[in-house]
């Protein structure tokens, strides 16, 4: 009976007329609380309703019976008791809450969002706002969400395609407000880029490095192109000259140095890698790539860029890859043990092959 008195007082204290709440209300309140504990939920749905027909005002009453729909996973159910509750204690966030959630997941979207808003449900709100057509919105809530759940699967999936769709709206009013510009001709080669059409994508970052031949980033995603397909020498030109134009970008110095070690310019690659490395420090893809290029020349370097890769990556693929460089190394410096034990770890990380049926 105390169980039962307690949320009669928390959901009727919000009312400023608060009803007589008859004994036998009382006593099926206790008994369909005493059933939900037992996961007899067909049990508690009958006795809260039999307390509802009782006792009409009592806010508290559908909001049991609005709960126990809803931990029955019944949503359409438990909306009419809960819209009955939030009526009866228009001030009471569980109610509120609830309702929200059950509108939602029935996808009337629309009226879940002022009680979601309400009773602060970062979450469902931003799902609801996604669901409505405002991503940007969407992405706030969401992010605020994610922020106190960051291993939520539900809501980094909705954060992800709160960010697409607010992504492709941005995209789309850039295309058509402004389709002769160069972030329009930029943008219609990263589309076309993807779709392997690389000579039109090409042809579009041309254009957009006529109209803005200062315009950073242009000749980084070109040189990308130019390297998908091997034309390392093409792909050299555009990344040296952003790096030119972005003199402290280790992207940039990235790029140029992986184009000098793809040509095998190994020296002028080794500069531009340590460049980059400077710029950003202990990226491992940098740090690979100046282990590879300085392999030869400058090995005391390749080994502590390779050795910092293996300290990153600890048991992942590249550390794997960065194993199989120094074992080369080493075997050519007559370090045959070293290098052997290098090999070892070189095939324990390699991915396993998959098994025949």
């Amino acid at each position: 009976m105390i169980h039962a008195w307690i949320l009669v007082c928390l959901f009727m204290q919000a009312q400023t007329t608060q009803p007589t709440v008859p004994p036998e209300v009382l006593t099926l309140l206790q008994s369909g609380v005493d059933a939900e504990n037992r996961r007899d939920l067909d049990q508690a749905i009958a006795e809260f309703r039999q307390a509802a027909n009782l006792a009409p005002s009592a806010g508290v009453v559908f909001f049991r019976l609005g709960d126990a729909y809803m931990k029955k996973r019944d949503y359409a159910s438990a909306i009419p008791p809960l819209k009955r509750a939030a009526e009866l204690s228009p001030d009471s966030a569980p109610v509120h809450q609830l309702l929200g959630y059950a509108l939602l997941s029935q996808g009337y979207v629309s009226e879940a969002i002022p009680h979601l808003t309400m009773t602060h449900e970062y979450g469902a709100l931003g799902i609801a706002q996604l669901q409505m057509g405002q991503p940007a919105e969407a992405v706030t809530n969401l992010q605020t969400a994610v922020a106190k759940s960051p291993d939520d699967p539900d809501l980094l999936y909705y954060l992800s395609r709160a960010g697409a769709e607010m992504a492709s709206q941005s995209l789309d009013k850039l295309l058509q407000a402004f389709p002769n510009s160069a972030r329009a001709q930029q943008a219609k080669g990263q589309t076309l880029y993807q779709t392997k059409m690389y000579a039109e994508a090409i042809a579009e970052y041309r254009k957009a490095l006529q109209s803005r031949p200062d315009l950073p980033g242009l000749r980084l995603e070109l040189g990308e192109i130019y390297g998908s397909n091997s034309d390392w020498e093409r792909a050299e030109q555009q990344f040296r000259e952003e790096a030119e134009l972005q003199p402290g970008s280790a992207e940039a110095a990235y790029r140029l140095g992986s184009a000098l070690l793809e040509e095998g310019k190994m020296e002028g690659a080794a500069e531009e890698l340590r460049r980059s490395d400077r710029l950003r420090p202990d990226m491992p893809e940098t740090l690979y790539a100046l282990g590879k290029a300085s392999a030869v020349g400058n090995p005391k370097l390749a080994e502590q860029a390779l050795n910092r890769v293996i300290a990153i990556e600890k048991d992942t693929q590249l550390a794997g890859t960065a194993y199989f460089v120094l074992a080369g190394i080493h075997r050519k410096q007559g370090k045959t043990e070293l290098a052997a034990q290098e090999m070892q770890e070189f095939r324990r990380l390699q991915p396993a092959k998959p098994t025949s049926p």
